[in-house]
């Protein structure tokens, strides 16, 4: 009895500070923005078993993913023994559950076996933190205090395992021919103290047993204070994961509104039968985020759940090559701010102790760094989204202080009146097609004589008026003439997606040129579009839906592949790629933000080529650099360009051909090779002109 009344006393303490802990923290989301997606459900379930049970992303690195899912996996099998002792503690009863039976024998075997195994990843884990240098355990963000946090925590989980094996042990030597489940490696151990006298078992029994169970109260009540509070935020978080493609931004309502409000009304039949009626306008208190009051809900979440672990700082372009972006440090940051202001905040909502979120704890020079390639978001462990609050915090500069760099300005009013990034007019878009044998039909003269194209061909802006870019547009312009497909574009009708704009955080501009280039393809009434651009291709296909436009979209590739599989083009027996050393490199808003890695590459194998893979290649691919907005603006300071970087890597394989499918990838890969002196003796090629270049009439 007085077993237990000590025990209770023990729970009930640790219960309370952990609740207490965990209300104040919770309490930071009623002060957070956005709605808890309670939707898809079976869709949610199962991300949360492959990605928080099953750990799948953490096997991206495979020696210490599957340590650390060891670890994890152990973890749960003894979370239900400790439920099994806690119960046994309150009720006095001894082995509640095993009444289960032979569940029971592979329940207690299971945790037997993990506890040694646990031990031995613990001890890996202090040494690999205590003796090597593993650059993504560093950074500007990592204080004394974060490995220090580590080192406890990898501490008190062996201490946890010790005792657990003790406790066993001790209770097979008090039960040696009665005990309740299956202890292989206990059993192994007692063998060895079979001498000892029964009180010295006794004592081993109930020290492993009252040290194991306040370790674990000590442990969770340590968990809210450290990064290991993922070890209770990452379920939940990745059940909560964005469902929506990668790459889709999320949409304004409140700028939508104003927007549909502003414009004159459009003309019969011009709308969209789908376009969503104007809401009534409610103005936000501001656009974007500048402080912790001004996040989502996700956001917050991200940030109890981030790690650091470093995968995502460790693939980020910007920081790989020397710049001060760290998508840690930006998760970090954000539970930092908001451990600050939020209980004064949610007690005054006037509070203000004249710091933000943006200038004064993320600079502008972080901020203006990121590409948006998202590799940050495919590597980490728990479904953090650093770049959707990267993006806000851009809005927020943007849209409410007009801080923006001298060179995106002079983009977006390039866009704004010209209705391209680049100062070119309108009436140039069609000149691509100057150099072709035929003529290529416009979507007015289509509709002039009654016709309707199988495809809207979406050019593009770099493919009309970057001088490499068209040889791509016209190229596939051959192939698709070639192939018999009717197709037409809508030259001069056709304006900027709005992408780069949207990137760069302004998203009043992104969806004035949203909406009217809606109101343009309903008029045509398009269904299917073609684009050799993966940023216009996303934006079409994931964004523009928001909005009222409802298209099938498809990336060149993929309509190249359904043209050769289908047999309608031929291929040539010989061609200039003959004998060629091909490398292809994957856009990073095609590969990580469609999935599509293996439509290229199947592209290029049905031209009668080989691919020689990069060392990043798939969804660990490598960015250009020119996401983002950065195509427009001089890059951050650092120690290397991002395109050098990759320009590098594609070098390694002794390529002779870099082939893309991207006109941004295509104007990055040219420079780099310009950077090394190798423009004349290795080639940047679309896909679409080795598709030209490989076909007969």
């Amino acid at each position: 009895m007085i077993r237990q009344v000590i025990f209770f006393i023990v729970f009930l303490t640790a219960a309370g500070i952990f609740t207490w802990t965990s209300f104040r923290i919770f309490s930071y989301f009623r002060i957070t923005k956005g709605r808890f997606p309670f939707d898809r459900i079976p869709q949610r379930i199962i991300v949360t078993l492959l990605v928080a049970l099953g750990q799948t992303k953490i096997f991206r690195k495979p020696l210490a993913g599957l340590l650390h899912a060891l670890v994890w996996w152990g973890f749960i099998v003894i979370t239900i023994g400790t439920s099994e002792m806690i119960l046994d503690g309150l009720t006095g009863y001894d082995r509640c559950y095993s009444g289960a039976g032979w569940f029971y024998d592979i329940l207690t075997a299971s945790g037997d076996i993990f506890a040694p195994v646990i031990l031995l990843c613990c001890i890996f884990f202090l040494l690999r933190r205590i003796a090597l240098h593993i650059r993504r355990f560093y950074g500007v963000e990592m204080k004394k205090k974060s490995k220090i946090d580590a080192l406890i925590a990898l501490s008190l989980i062996s201490l946890l395992m010790i005792s657990l094996t003790g406790m066993n042990t001790g209770y097979l030597l008090l039960n040696e021919n009665h005990y309740d489940g299956y202890y292989p490696v206990s059993v192994v151990l007692s063998g060895y103290l079979s001498s000892i006298n029964p009180g010295s078992s006794t004592l081993l029994y109930e020290a492993g047993w009252w040290s194991h169970i306040v370790l674990v109260f000590l442990f969770l009540n340590v968990l809210p204070y450290s990064k290991h509070f993922h070890v209770i935020m990452s379920v939940p978080n990745v059940f909560l994961s964005k469902l929506e493609p990668m790459m889709k931004m999320e949409n304004m309502d409140e700028i939508t509104s104003e927007i549909r409000q502003m414009l004159a009304p459009p003309q019969a039949g011009l709308a969209p039968e789908s376009e969503p009626p104007a809401a009534p306008s409610a103005q936000p208190s501001r656009f974007g985020i500048r402080d912790a009051e001004d996040i989502s809900w996700k956001n917050l979440a991200d940030s109890l759940s981030c790690t650091e672990c470093g995968r995502c700082t460790d693939v980020c372009p910007a920081s790989t090559t020397g710049k001060l972006l760290s998508p840690r440090k930006i998760m970090m940051d954000a539970r930092k701010r908001m451990y600050e202001k939020g209980i004064p905040y949610s007690k005054d909502k006037e509070f203000n102790d004249g710091k933000s979120l943006v200038n004064d704890y993320i600079s502008r020079e972080e901020l203006w760094a990121c590409t948006t390639c998202h590799a940050c978001v495919q590597e980490c462990p728990v479904n953090i989204d650093h770049v959707s609050l990267i993006s806000g915090l851009r809005r927020y500069l943007v849209m409410e202080e007009a801080n923006v760099p001298p060179a995106w300005t002079m983009m977006f009013n390039n866009i704004e009146n010209n209705g391209a990034p680049w100062q070119y007019s309108p009436s140039d878009r069609l000149r691509w097609a100057d150099i072709l044998d035929f003529k290529v039909p416009t979507m007015a003269g289509m509709a002039l004589s009654g016709e309707k194209p199988e495809f809207l061909f979406w050019v593009g802006c770099a493919g009309s008026f970057d001088d490499r870019s068209k040889k791509v547009t016209a190229a596939l312009a051959k192939v698709l003439h070639a192939a018999g497909i009717k197709f037409a574009v809508l030259g001069e009708e056709e304006s900027c997606t709005g992408d780069p704009a949207r990137r760069s955080g302004n998203e009043y501009l992104f969806q004035m040129q949203a909406i009217k280039n809606i109101r343009t393809l309903s008029s045509y009434e398009v269904k299917k579009i073609v684009t050799a651009c993966p940023h216009c291709y996303n934006t079409l296909k994931n964004e523009y839906p928001d909005l009222g436009g409802h298209y099938r979209v498809q990336h060149h590739s993929e309509v190249l592949t359904q043209l050769f599989n289908e047999g309608r083009l031929r291929i040539a027996e010989k061609n200039i790629f003959d004998g060629k050393r091909i490398t292809w490199h994957d856009p990073c808003y095609l590969g990580r933000g469609a999935g599509i890695y293996e439509i290229p590459r199947q592209v290029i194998r049905t031209l009668g080529s080989d691919v020689m893979e990069m060392e990043r290649n798939r969804s660990k691919g490598f960015c250009c650099g020119a996401g983002g907005g950065q195509m427009f603006k001089e890059a951050e300071k650092g120690n290397k360009e991002v395109n050098v970087e990759r320009t590098e890597e594609a070098l390694a394989v002794k390529p002779d051909v870099i082939t893309v499918g991207c006109p941004y990838c295509m104007t990055m890969m040219s420079d780099g090779l310009k950077h090394f002196n190798r423009e004349e003796n290795v080639r940047v090629f679309d896909i679409a002109e080795m598709a030209a270049a490989r076909i007969t009439p």
